[in-house]
C-alpha cells in the first residue's frame, strides 16, 4: 500500500517513533517486566496481554500489569517497581529485539531526500538511546526525545510540538510516524501530518481506527512517496 498523502515535496522534516514503528521491543518489554512482577512476588504476563498495556510509557506499564494481576494499589508500589523496572530493563536492553524489515530502507529514503529526523518515543531517554546505537539507527537522527524529556507524552501533542521547535520546522510540513494511536492523536492535536504502520502495537486496537493520513505495512514504502525526491525545504 503506497502512502496517499498527495505530496511530500512540501515536507521539512520527519518524526519517527521507536517502539512498534522502527523496532520491534516486544521481547524485551516482556522480559523487563516479568522479572520485575517476579521481585514483587507476582506472576508473570504473557506477550499479548503485555503487547496491550505497552506504548504509554513505561510507568504506565508497570501500573497497568500490577492492576491487571489484581494489586490493591499499584501507585504504592510504583516506585519499588519502577527501580526494578529500570534495573532490568537496562539489562535487556535490545537482548530481545529486532529492527522491523523495510525500517532501514525507510529512514534511509526520508534522509536522501534531506529531510533531517527526530526520534520521539515514550520509552525513556536512558532506554532509547542505547537501543538506537545498539541497533545501527543513532545516525540518522539529528534529535533523539524520550517520554521523560517533556513535562508530557503522546497522545498529547506537546513532545511534537517541542520537536518541531528544536528542528526548526513548521508543525504542518513535518510529518510523523508511528505505529499508535498515541502517535496519530498527538500529529492531529499538533497540526502534524501522519503515516502509520499497519504492524506495531495499538493496544489491541485495529490500527486504521486511529487517526492517519495513510497506512504503510512498510517503512519501506515510504521511498514511493510521490515528491520525496524533490522535497522543497525553503
Amino acid at each position: 500500500m503506497k502512502p496517499t498523502l498527495r505530496n511530500a515535496s512540501q515536507l521539512q522534516a520527519a518524526i519517527i517513533d521507536l517502539d512498534g514503528t522502527l523496532v520491534d521491543t516486544l521481547g524485551d518489554f516482556v522480559e523487563a517486566l516479568n522479572r520485575t512482577l517476579a521481585e514483587l512476588h507476582l506472576p508473570a504476563l504473557g506477550r499479548a496481554q503485555v503487547e496491550r498495556m505497552i506504548g504509554k510509557g513505561s510507568e504506565n506499564l508497570l501500573l497497568s500489569a500490577m492492576a491487571h494481576l489484581g494489586e490493591p494499589d499499584p501507585a504504592a508500589r510504583l516506585p519499588v517497581a519502577w527501580a526494578a523496572y529500570q534495573r532490568h530493563y537496562l539489562h535487556v536492553n535490545g537482548r530481545f529485539s529486532q529492527v522491523f524489515d523495510g525500517a532501514l530502507a525507510g529512514l534511509q529514503a526520508l534522509r536522501d531526500a534531506g529531510l533531517p529526523l527526530a526520534c520521539v518515543t515514550n520509552k525513556p531517554l536512558a532506554f532509547a538511546q542505547p537501543l538506537l546505537h545498539d541497533k545501527g539507527l543513532a545516525g540518522f537522527f539529528s534529535h533523539v526525545f524520550g517520554g521523560d524529556s517533556f513535562e508530557r507524552k503522546k497522545p498529547d501533542p506537546l513532545p511534537l510540538l517541542k520537536t518541531c521547535e528544536a528542528l526548526g520546522t513548521a508543525p504542518a510540513r513535518t510529518l510523523m510516524v508511528g505505529d499508535s494511536q498515541n502517535d496519530g492523536l498527538a500529529a492531529r492535536a499538533a497540526g502534524c501530518p501522519v503515516v502509520l504502520v499497519t504492524y506495531g502495537y495499538n493496544h489491541g486496537e485495529p490500527i486504521a481506527e486511529a487517526p492517519h493520513d495513510a497506512l504503510v505495512d512498510s517503512l519501506a514504502q515510504l521511498s514511493e512517496w510521490p515528491g520525496l525526491a524533490n522535497v522543497q525545504r525553503a
